[in-house]
């Protein structure tokens, strides 16, 4: 297992302080506020600490508060519902005695039922697109300094975007964004890590696809960025530790605010899970 992937999982394994009340850290990375996947996994992980029998189906969340990375984040679970087929819980995160950021989550047992799934898009696969060496060769000196940062430095999750020449120009471009994502090492077999991991992972990319059509992204000095809601929802059985494509587009920014969705497939075209998410998208000038 590479050293960011256990750091990933000591990161998601949160402390017990008391029956339903957990303590996650944050990495010492030097960061200036904590990154949203990050509280979206850790919330996500407290609220399976507290169900017994059921995967969760779906998460929606609220960032209301900037992470602090210097101090612990509490999370609060409250165990709204145990139904026969459906439990609920709320997971409310906690810094500085304030609320930072909240989540609902749904958890079901396992059960048969109608099925369809949508078509899995025709890009690239993985091994087709640029290796790491030829990123850091060809691409890295042409991209932004904390895109260059990124494929720097060892990671828990390995981004290969397709359409990756956005990075490297200001030209607007079509309102969608592929990525093929997966955890840089194994991971244990548990299907919660694994979903906790995906959920960690959604948040990497999905706000800088709203401003693909606008040829800017998150990392241009003159956008003010923030993750202002995550939704997300699991379909079917996955792997974080194997290839998935994250298809993402964009249907709308206004007012500020950039709202993307996304679907995860499987490289077989298996529809795994989907995300929604509006985030603060303010254009400072330049």
């Amino acid at each position: 297992m590479s050293r960011a992937v256990a750091d990933l999982l000591s990161l998601l394994d949160l402390e017990k302080l008391e029956e339903n009340l957990f303590r996650g850290q944050s990495p010492k990375s030097g960061w200036q506020r904590v990154f949203g996947g990050q509280v979206i996994g850790q919330a996500l992980v407290a609220a399976c600490r507290t169900v017994e029998g059921r995967h969760p189906h779906s998460l929606h969340g609220y960032f209301m508060l900037p992470g602090d990375p210097k101090v612990p984040i509490i999370y609060e679970v409250d165990r709204i519902r145990d139904g026969r087929s459906f439990t609920t819980r709320r997971v409310v995160a906690i810094q500085h005695g304030q609320a930072i950021f909240a989540m609902s989550a749904s958890f079901q047992v396992e059960e048969d039922g109608f099925a369809h799934e949508a078509v899995m898009p025709g890009v690239p696969t993985p091994d087709a697109l640029p290796s790491e060496e030829d990123i850091r060769a060809d691409l890295v000196p042409q991209m932004p300094e904390p895109m260059r940062t990124y494929y720097t430095r060892e990671r828990p999750i390995e981004l290969k975007p397709v359409e990756i020449e956005r990075y490297m120009s200001r030209e607007p471009m079509p309102p969608q964004f592929h990525v093929w994502m997966r955890a840089t090492g194994p991971l244990p077999d548990d299907p919660a890590i694994h979903q906790c991991v995906l959920a960690y992972a959604t948040d990497m990319t999905l706000l800088d696809t709203s401003l693909v059509p606008h040829g800017r992204t998150v990392f241009d000095p003159n956008v003010q960025a923030a993750s202002l809601d995550h939704a997300l929802w699991f379909h079917r059985p996955f792997r974080a530790d194997e290839w998935l494509l994250y298809a993402q587009d964009t249907p709308s920014a206004s007012g500020a605010r950039g709202f993307s969705r996304g679907l995860i497939f499987k490289q077989d075209g298996t529809l795994v899970a989907s995300v929604a998410q509006e985030g603060l998208i303010r254009n400072r000038g330049g």
